[in-house]
Parts: structure tokens; sequence; C-alpha cells
């Protein structure tokens, strides 16, 4: 854990020193809450009636956190591909310093943004109405979202180890990210779509932080925002151990 907590001062050390990238990351969420909440909310349909900047929040909360595999894979396979994880290897460091390390950076960055991104909500009329236990238990639901999802953008960021492959990945993440109930509900898709929405892991999360947070077009599906999230770290916390582990031969 000591080597571990180093590569996440390591990190913080770059966002202080090259706070651009880390700004734009911020703004970014912030830009797509502002283009659809305003541009387009006045001719969205929230399911039940009310505020659509309000049924839209909790979904780009949610949203953030799954772009954030993007900083993720970026990050690691940079580091692969310049020879910084093979420094590291040479080290002596624990092996699962650089993952951990990843990882609790990662976290730090997510939580960040989605303070900012809860102030901007804050500003443009968005609220949570049943308390501040069930939003906490929200936030702790969101974050869970993205821990799972980071150890994905680990694992592809030790296999591809290719910093252009960011491309591909962006080609994936944005169709499956529109794909839920983030921005409209399922109900008003076609029904292949609306099928693929509903079990879209993502979606269960939006369904159960409306429904702490006490917004429009919330459900209680708390046990599936946390078994998705769980099955995803079940297979890929593994893969990305394992993958390391074989670098380092």
């Amino acid at each position: 854990m000591t080597d571990a907590w180093i590569l996440v001062g390591r990190e913080l050390r770059h966002w202080a020193r090259q706070p651009f990238q880390l700004i734009v990351n911020l703004i970014f969420p912030i830009m797509l809450v502002l283009m659809f909440g305003y541009l387009f909310g006045g001719s969205m349909i929230v399911p039940g009636g009310g505020d659509y900047k309000e049924f839209l929040l909790p979904g780009m909360f949610a949203m953030t956190m799954a772009f954030g595999v993007e900083a993720t894979f970026t990050a690691i396979s940079t580091d692969a591909n310049k020879g910084v994880t093979d420094r590291f290897r040479s080290m002596p460091m624990a092996r699962s310093a650089v993952v951990l390390g990843r990882a609790g950076a990662d976290m730090l960055d997510s939580a960040a943004n989605l303070v900012v991104l809860m102030a901007c909500g804050l500003l443009m009329g968005w609220s949570w109405h049943n308390g501040p236990v069930k939003a906490a238990a929200a936030v702790g639901l969101l974050l869970l979202l993205r821990f799972s999802l980071l150890w994905l953008g680990i694992y592809l960021g030790l296999l591809l180890r290719s910093p252009e492959s960011v491309m591909a990945l962006q080609i994936l993440i944005w169709p499956i990210s529109f794909l839920s109930n983030v921005f409209v509900s399922p109900g008003n898709m076609p029904t292949v779509l609306a099928k693929i929405a509903e079990w879209n892991p993502l979606t269960a999360t939006v369904d159960s932080i409306r429904w702490l947070f006490g917004n429009p077009g919330g459900q209680d599906s708390i046990w599936l925002a946390i078994a998705w999230p769980l099955v995803i770290i079940v297979i890929f916390f593994p893969l990305s151990v394992r993958r390391y582990q074989r670098m380092s031969r």
C-alpha cells in the first residue's frame, strides 16, 4: 500500500504541473450537461413528468464515471508505451503497486469530477430530495461503478499498450453510454434498442441514483446497480493483475 500511495502521489504531482488535461476533463461533462439540459431539454419527454434537468443530471453523473475508462486506458497505455512501466518493474517495489496506484489516482480524479458536476447541477436547479443519507448512497453507487470500470480500463491499457487505440475505445464507449437511460427512457426507444438499454449496466445505476436522489424517472434497482459492478470487478480485476504479472516476467 505504501508503494501504491507513492504512485498516487506521482499522479497528483503530474496534475499540479500539467493542470490543462485535468481542467479539460472537468469542463467536458459540464459542456454536455449544458448542451443537453438547455439546447435539447425542451424536446425531451420525462417519464411521469417533471423537470428534464433533474432527470438528466443523475444520468450525466453515471456517464462521467463511464467516460473515466478512457482516462484510465490512456494513462496505462501511455506509461507502457513510453517504457515507464518497464522502469517500475525494475524497481524494488510491490508488483501490485502500479495497478493499485493507478486505481487510487483515478478514483480521486473521478471523485473530483463528480463534485464539480454536482455543483454545476445545483446551479442549474437540480437537487436531491430524499435526504443526505440516500444522496450519499447514490454517490457510493456512482463510485462503485467507476471502480469497476477502472479495472476494465487498466486491463485494456495493459493489453493493447497503444495510446492510438483510445480512438477505438471511444468508438465503443460512446454508443454504449448513449444506449442507456441517461438521456431518454428506454420506453421511448424502439423495442430492440429498449431491451439492450434495459440490460446496460449503466441503466441500473442511473435508475437507482434517480430513485435515491428523488429525481424523475427513478426506480429501486439497487441490487442490479451493485451486482453489475461486482461482476465487472470479479472478471477484470484478476485479469488486470495477471496481465501485469505476465509483463513483469
